[in-house]
């Protein structure tokens, strides 16, 4: 087709908007709890899309990415903001940083001594699968607001704007759901909560806290049913190397390049997310004390 679009990503994100149309809008007769569950899946693969269009895809024209993945249909996170956070999360050295990778689930360990210990059990719970998926969105969501007021606290102007306009946009959503739409605002805001409780089975396991950065990223060598929910993200040595491969041609480049991937990474890799849940459904992956000296104590800083 093209120079300026991938017809692959635009008909996905098509289908995507479609089915959650006819999920919050349409199919009357569907039971509530069917509706719920059908819709979490869909609301995280717009989350995987918004992805997609932050790296450049499906047209060269951001901005025009951006206004066609930005509404606000996963509820607890404004796009622009998830933009600009990602993209710092993309300087690779700084990967699991608990000062300089804004999606770090890490602490630092001096910060970790001083926690209550009800957080701290909290922490612990989220660093396992199945904590993850059912309280880390709020945990997520508390950690992400708390940095976001400490930003506008030191002077960023730009942040409680966006913040604003995703509010009001929220609002508006759960206006037309609540009057137009087949299902209650509460029922679509559980199902907005475990869509990016879903999404989280794929950031539980990406990075992992070593010295060398080119070994933070995992690779997961499945391509079943949620490799294509998160748009092949499980391949994520791949896409911290060629942040702007679209998600359609990272399979293929990883076969053809594995022992080079596997190499570079240091072998960090797991065969499926079944492995991973078997490994860590229940018991944390690594401590939630970041085990490398953060730079700001290493460079003198606070």
């Amino acid at each position: 087709m093209r120079n300026d679009a991938e017809w692959r990503t635009l008909l996905l994100a098509g289908v995507c908007y479609a089915v959650w149309l006819l999920l919050a809008f349409g199919w009357a007769d569907l039971p509530d709890i069917l509706r719920i569950l059908l819709l979490i899946p869909v609301i995280t693969l717009h989350s995987s899309l918004q992805h997609e269009f932050l790296h450049g895809h499906p047209f060269r024209n951001q901005k025009l990415n951006d206004l066609l993945i930005s509404p606000p249909i996963g509820v607890l996170v404004p796009y622009l903001r998830f933009k600009s956070c990602h993209l710092t999360h993309h300087i690779n050295e700084n990967i699991t940083d608990p000062y300089d990778d804004p999606e770090s689930y890490y602490l630092d360990r001096d910060i970790w001594a001083t926690i209550p210990k009800w957080v701290r059990g909290l922490l612990i719970a989220n660093n396992t699968l199945v904590g993850r998926i059912t309280i880390g969105p709020a945990l997520a969501t508390v950690g992400f607001l708390r940095s976001e007021f400490v930003r506008t606290r030191a002077g960023d102007t730009l942040i409680p704007k966006v913040w604003l306009r995703h509010f009001l946009a929220v609002a508006l959503l759960f206006w037309l759901i609540g009057t137009y739409g087949s299902l209650h605002p509460a029922g679509y805001f559980i199902a907005a909560y475990f869509g990016m409780g879903l999404l989280m089975v794929r950031s539980f396991i990406e990075h992992q806290a070593v010295e060398k950065a080119n070994q933070r990223s995992v690779i997961i060598e499945t391509r079943g049913p949620l490799s294509l929910l998160f748009l092949n993200n499980n391949f994520h040595s791949v896409h911290h190397a060629y942040p702007s491969l679209a998600w359609y041609r990272i399979p293929a480049f990883f076969r053809e390049n594995r022992a080079r991937f596997l190499r570079m990474n240091g072998g960090y890799r797991y065969q499926s997310y079944w492995e991973v849940f078997r490994r860590f459904g229940f018991r944390p992956k690594e401590p939630v004390a970041w085990p490398i000296e953060p730079r700001k104590r290493r460079d003198g800083g606070t």
